[in-house]
This record gives C-alpha cells, sequence and structure tokens, in this order.
C-alpha cells in the first residue's frame, strides 16, 4: 500500500468519534483528517474506501495476555481452581515449552488477536526452561510476520518452591540471567516515537514467584532503559495473604517499597485495593489492565473500575493467558467487562462506550502510547472495522452498541499504521487450517508429556 497517497474512509455505518460522520482520511500511516457530516474532505485526491457497511474503531489495544497459553486452553487437570493451584497444576505443563511450540502459540494467539480488532497488544512471558531463553525474540519474529504492533515484556520469576515460591525449579532463572537478559532484548529490539511498532517492557511476574531483589532491580533496570513496568497485582486475596506473611506489608505496598509506584508501571488485575490504595495509583499515575474473562473463570473477583476511574486511574482491558480465559478475543473482552462491570454498578454507571473507551484510549494510556487508541487527527491510522452482517446482529438499532451488546467476535477489516493487515475477515497469507493443524498437535504434545 502506498503510505504517500491518501485514503478516505468513507461514510462508515457508525464510527466512534465525534465529528467524523462522513469517515476520516489516512495518509502516511497517521489520521490527517476527520470529515464531519455535511462536509467533503479538504485533503486532495484520496482514494476512497466506501465504509458503508462498517462500524469504525480504533484499533483495539490489548494490556495483558500470556501468548503461550493458547496451548493450554481448557485443560482437564487445571479445570475448576482457584489461581494458586490452577497455577500449580499448569506450571509442569509449561515447562514442556519449546521454540517450536512457542511460535505456534505466539502466532496463533496474534492471529486470534488481528482477527477480533486487535492492533496493539502487549504479552507477558515469564517461563524459560532450558532451550526457550530468547522467547521475546521468537514473539518479536512472529509479529513482524503478521503485522501487528506489540509491547512485549520480558517477564521472569527467581523465587521457586524451594524459596516458598510457586513455580518448579525447571521454570525459573536466577537473577543476574534475567537482568542481562531484559538489557539484552530491550537493546535490541526496543523501538522509540510515535511509529514503534515493537517496545519492550520489563516484567517479573508477582509478589509470590520473583525475590524482593529482583524487583528492586529491575525498577532500576527500566529506569535506566526508559522502559515501562508491567507485573501481576492484588488478583486475589490470597496474594494479600501472601505478602502480609512474607512481606508485612500488603501488595501496594511492596509495590512501592520496590521502587515501582509510578507512571512507567501498569498493573494486571488490580482487583483487592481499598480505597486508599487506588488514590495512591490514581495520584503516582500507575495504570490497571482489566482482565474480566480470567476474573471471572478464576472466581478471583470483580476490578472495582468505577472507584479506580474516579480515583484518576487509568484502566484498559486485558485478554489475560488463554489458560485462564480461554480466548484471545479482545472484541469478547469488551463485552465482558461490560457485562460484568454494569452488573457491579448499574445501568447509570456504565455504558458499552465505557467498555470501548478501556479497550482503546484507556488501554493507551496504560502501555504509555497517547498516539494509539483513538481517532482524532494526528493519531496513528490503527484501525477496526466490523461488518454487522451476521444473524447475531440482525434486527440491531445503534450500530456501535450493537457491537458489544450483540456479541461482535470478528472484525472484517483491520489496519495498523496505514496498512490492512486483515481483509474479507481474514490475514492475508496465513493459512489457517494448517496453523490450527500444527499448533494442536504442539498443544497434544505438550499435555502428553
Amino acid at each position: 500500500m502506498d503510505q504517500t497517497q491518501a485514503i478516505w474512509i468513507k461514510d462508515p455505518l457508525s464510527i466512534f468519534a465525534d465529528g467524523a460522520e462522513r469517515g476520516i482520511v489516512i495518509r502516511g500511516g497517521k489520521i490527517v483528517e476527520l470529515v464531519a457530516r455535511g462536509r467533503e474532505p479538504a485533503t486532495a485526491n484520496a482514494t476512497v474506501y466506501d465504509a458503508g457497511d462498517h462500524v469504525v474503531l480504533p484499533g483495539l489495544i490489548n494490556t495483558h495476555h500470556h501468548f503461550y497459553q493458547t496451548l493450554t486452553r481448557a485443560l482437564p487437570g487445571a479445570l475448576d481452581l482457584e489461581l494458586f493451584p490452577w497455577l500449580q497444576a499448569l506450571y509442569p505443563v509449561w515447562a514442556r515449552l519449546t521454540p517450536e511450540s512457542l511460535d505456534l502459540g505466539v502466532t496463533v494467539a496474534m492471529s486470534e488477536l488481528l482477527l477480533s480488532g486487535c492492533t496493539t497488544t502487549t504479552d507477558h512471558h515469564y517461563v524459560f526452561p532450558a532451550g526457550l531463553e530468547d522467547a521475546v525474540d521468537v514473539e518479536v519474529a512472529a509479529a513482524q510476520r503478521l503485522g501487528i504492533r506489540v509491547l512485549l515484556t520480558r517477564g521472569s520469576m527467581d523465587r521457586s518452591q524451594k524459596d516458598g515460591g510457586l513455580p518448579p525449579d525447571s521454570v525459573v532463572q536466577d537473577e543476574d540471567t534475567i537482568l542481562a537478559d531484559s538489557e539484552r532484548v530491550v537493546t535490541r529490539h526496543h523501538q522509540r516515537g510515535e511509529d514503534a511498532m515493537v517496545q519492550i517492557a520489563l516484567a517479573p511476574c508477582s509478589p509470590f514467584s520473583v525475590t524482593t531483589s529482583l524487583m528492586r532491580a529491575t525498577a532500576a533496570l527500566a529506569d535506566k532503559l526508559d522502559v515501562r513496568l508491567h507485573t501481576h497485582l492484588a488478583e486475589t486475596e490470597d496474594e494479600n495473604k501472601f505478602c502480609e506473611q512474607i512481606h508485612g506489608c500488603r501488595p501496594l505496598d511492596y509495590l512501592e517499597q520496590c521502587g515501582w509506584l509510578n507512571a512507567r508501571t501498569w498493573l494486571a488485575h488490580g482487583i483487592f485495593f481499598n480505597s486508599d490504595e487506588m488514590k495512591r495509583l490514581g495520584k503516582a499515575k500507575t495504570a490497571i489492565s482489566h482482565c474480566a474473562c480470567s476474573n471471572q473463570i478464576l472466581a478471583s473477583g470483580c476490578c472495582p473500575v468505577c472507584e479506580m476511574e474516579e480515583a484518576g486511574v487509568s484502566i484498559g482491558l486485558g485478554v489475560d493467558g488463554s489458560a485462564s480465559n480461554d480466548e484471545s478475543n479482545l472484541m469478547q473482552e469488551v463485552r465482558a467487562a461490560f457485562l460484568l462491570q454494569r452488573a457491579c454498578y448499574g445501568v447509570s454507571r456504565v455504558s458499552h462506550k465505557d467498555a470501548l473507551r478501556w479497550a482503546t484510549k484507556g488501554s493507551a494510556a496504560c502501555i504509555g502510547r497517547p498516539e494509539l487508541g483513538e481517532i482524532a487527527a494526528g493519531k496513528a491510522a490503527d484501525l477496526a472495522l466490523f461488518k454487522l452482517d451476521e444473524l447475531r446482529f440482525s434486527g440491531h438499532g445503534d450500530p456501535l452498541a450493537a457491537l458489544v451488546l450483540c456479541g461482535a467476535h470478528r472484525a472484517d477489516r483491520v489496519m495498523v499504521g496505514g496498512k490492512w493487515v486483515v481483509t474479507g475477515g481474514a490475514i492475508p497469507g496465513l493459512d489457517l487450517s494448517d496453523l490450527i493443524r500444527r499448533h494442536s498437535a504442539a498443544a497434544r504434545a505438550m499435555h502428553e508429556g
């Protein structure tokens, strides 16, 4: 696609933006103009793409995931368990990951995300069994093949069962190895600027699988390298009890002691914060990734999203790992977050537009990318276009509401940086049947050991 040629995404059925009723004009990977009702574009000689059958959204942004877990969806030994026993059931299986199986797991996760309208995704990879030392490099290569924007986190665990943690020795690394590789992947892969397609963050897994020394050293390294920080926090009451028993304080106090309570950090889950802690998060500009499906499946609780936002905390959405979701569909996550938060807060406080906002502008704030997640002049041309021609939409009224209420799950077209990466509901050049066959075979091999 010629990036110098302007494109007018013309007369959409609906669009998640004000003052763009007649669409938007794109050039050079950016949105250069919003075309209001009754107007024509000021940009001359734009190629027209007729969007009359499409609802247009900013590209959705996924702020928390574990790609490798697509290989362990609905695993019998991990069904109907809460977080800690669920992890203990899965760690031995994840220890069998190989570079080949990881590549398949990552490709499936990214493809599923793209097809759901996701244009930017994070990943939290924290298991490094022998032979999988270059896991982040595998992920970068897959993202570049598919054309999705990524913020990949170099995760880590150094507190194994022998040290009072949950993971077995086979999936953890020592601090020196973790820090050296963290610096390596940032130096090699992290891109700066608004056009960045690959970025890296540092992400010790959780208070119950990482030592205090590694938490503090990672914060210092992130500051030195100027990259973001990510971890799980306040996901369960068990985690609160663990922190109080081991560290003598609640998880947020521990996070602050380790140098993490700042605008560089975004946290997965954030369910069990009290009102004072929410205010501290808001003041520090530390953001939260809300993972509605995972929280419901593991019965972890409900993130207090409205109170968080009132306290000044930015809220994004994450699908979380495909062993606890068990899918990688961000449009379905929008619906799940809407339903969960509507049930918690009522019809007057949560609308379908709130859920879409969390998955776009809110998620962009989580990952420090204000140029993403919004249809406005100067923003990146990352877009998701949905048709409403499936049976599930028949009889709809408001097209934008229908995406959420009727359960949209597959985008017709997806654009990243002005380039179409999904057309006709498919990823050009990707043999989906072959991918499913090879991925399923790799999953069976892992399950059987």
